[in-house]
C-alpha cells in the first residue's frame, strides 16, 4: 500500500504529473468501492465459530485496546496542544492495524499455543471495532465543528444506526442468494453487485458505507451455507480497485506538510505504542488469560498498514482543513509501524512460547 502511495506522488503533480484530471476525478468513486469492500472482507472475520472457539478474551482484549487506543492517543494529544477534533480523528486511525502482517508472523513463527489461538482471533475483528470506532469518531468530530443540537445528534444516530439496518437488509437476502449459488454461476458479478449495492445505498440515504459493508460481510459469513464463495471473489477482484485508490490517493498528498508533522508524528508513535502496551495488558487482565501472555498482546497489536490510511483518506475528506496534516502524519507513521510493528509481534510470540514452557 504504501508503495502505491509513493508511485501515485511520483506521477502526479507533486511529481512527474502524468495522471490526467478526468483521471483523478475518479478518486471519490474509487474510495467508496474500495473501502467498502475492505468493511465488508472484515466483517467476515466475524465467524461465530471464530468467536466461540476463541471466546471471552477476543472481544475484552480487541476492545479495551481500541478503547485504550482512543483514550490515551487522544487525551495525550489534546495535552500537547492538538484541537479536540483533530485529536480524536488521529486516535480513531490509531486504532487500526494489519491483520495480514500479524497473520503471516504467526504462521511464520511455527508457535501454536493459547497466545497464538487468540491472537489470531483478535485481529479478525480488530479493525472491525476499530472501523465502528471510526465511523462514530467522524460523526463526533461533525458535531464538534457544527451545531450541536437535537437535529445532529438525530442525524449521527441515523448515520450509524442506518448503516446497520442496511447492513441487515442487505447481508440476509444476499446470505440466501450466496447459499444457492454454484459453481459456474457469475459469482463475480454477484460480488460486485453486492458491494456496489451497499456503497450506492449507502451514499443515498447518507449512512456510513463501512458500518454497511462491516454488516453485510458479518450477516453473510453466519448465515450463508457457502459464505466462502462470495469473499473469494470479493477478494480477487479488490485489488485493481485497491491499487488505483492507493495511486490517486498518492497523487493527492500535500507533501509540503510532511515536514511540519515530525514531532506530532513522534508522539502518534509513543502514544499509539503506549496505549497497545496498556490496553493489550488490561484487557488480558480482565479475561483471565495467563499472566505469561497478558503482557505480550499490545505488542503483538502493533503492526499497522492500508486500513489506517484509508481511515486517514476518508477523515481528510471529510475534514480538508486538517487533510494535509492527517495524510502526512499517517503515511509516516504507518511505515514506521510496517516496519517495527512485525518484529514486535514475532518477538512477543517467542517470549510467550518461551516463558510458557518454563
Amino acid at each position: 500500500m504504501t508503495l502505491f502511495l509513493f508511485l501515485g506522488l511520483a506521477v502526479g503533480p507533486p511529481g512527474f504529473d502524468l495522471i490526467p484530471a478526468d483521471l483523478r476525478a475518479w478518486y471519490d468513486l474509487l474510495s467508496v468501492i474500495a473501502l467498502t469492500m475492505v468493511a465488508f472482507l472484515l466483517g467476515g472475520g466475524m465467524h461465530r465459530d471464530t468467536l466461540l472457539q476463541h471466546g471471552r478474551a477476543i472481544v475484552v482484549i480487541s476492545l479495551t485496546i481500541v478503547l485504550a487506543t482512543l483514550s490515551i492517543v487522544t487525551i495525550g494529544f489534546v495535552a500537547i496542544g492538538l484541537p479536540l477534533g483533530l485529536a480524536l480523528l488521529l486516535a480513531a486511525i490509531a486504532t487500526a492495524t494489519a491483520p495480514a502482517a500479524t497473520n503471516d508472523v504467526i504462521h511464520q513463527s511455527g508457535v501454536k499455543n493459547g497466545f497464538t489461538k487468540t491472537l489470531r482471533g483478535i485481529v479478525a475483528i480488530d479493525d472491525v471495532w476499530g472501523l465502528l470506532g471510526f465511523s462514530i469518531v467522524l460523526v463526533i468530530v461533525a458535531q464538534l465543528n457544527g451545531h450541536q443540537d437535537f437535529a445532529g445528534l438525530a442525524l449521527a444516530a441515523w448515520e450509524i444506526g442506518g448503516a446497520i439496518a442496511l447492513g441487515v437488509a442487505i447481508g440476509g437476502p444476499a446470505a440466501m442468494l450466496t447459499g444457492r449459488l454454484r459453481d459456474g454461476e457469475p459469482l463475480q458479478i454477484e460480488a460486485l453487485a453486492l458491494v456496489f449495492l451497499s456503497a450506492g445505498l449507502s451514499l443515498w440515504l447518507e449512512v456510513s458505507f463501512l458500518i454497511t459493508g462491516m454488516v453485510v460481510g458479518a450477516v453473510i459469513v453466519n448465515l450463508a451455507t457457502h459464505h466462502t464463495k462470495a469473499f473469494h471473489e470479493i477478494e480477487h477482484i479488490q485489488w485493481p480497485f485497491v491499487v488505483l485508490f492507493f495511486i490517486l490517493a498518492g497523487s493527492s498528498l500535500d507533501i509540503g506538510v510532511a515536514a511540519s508533522v515530525g514531532g506530532i508524528g513522534l508522539a502518534f508513535i509513543v502514544l499509539r505504542s503506549a496505549a497497545r502496551l496498556a490496553g493489550g495488558w488490561l484487557g488480558a487482565t480482565m479475561a483471565g488469560v495467563p499472566r505469561v501472555q497478558a503482557r505480550w498482546y499490545g505488542a503483538a497489536l502493533l503492526p499497522q498498514a492500508g486500513v489506517a490510511i484509508g481511515m486517514a483518506l476518508i477523515a481528510a475528506q471529510r475534514f480538508p482543513d486538517w487533510g494535509g496534516q492527517i495524510i502526512a502524519l499517517t503515511i509516516g507513521t504507518t511505515v514506521v509501524f510496517e516496519v517495527l510493528g512485525p518484529f514486535a509481534t514475532l518477538y512477543a510470540i517467542k517470549r510467550t512460547a518461551r516463558e510458557g514452557s518454563l
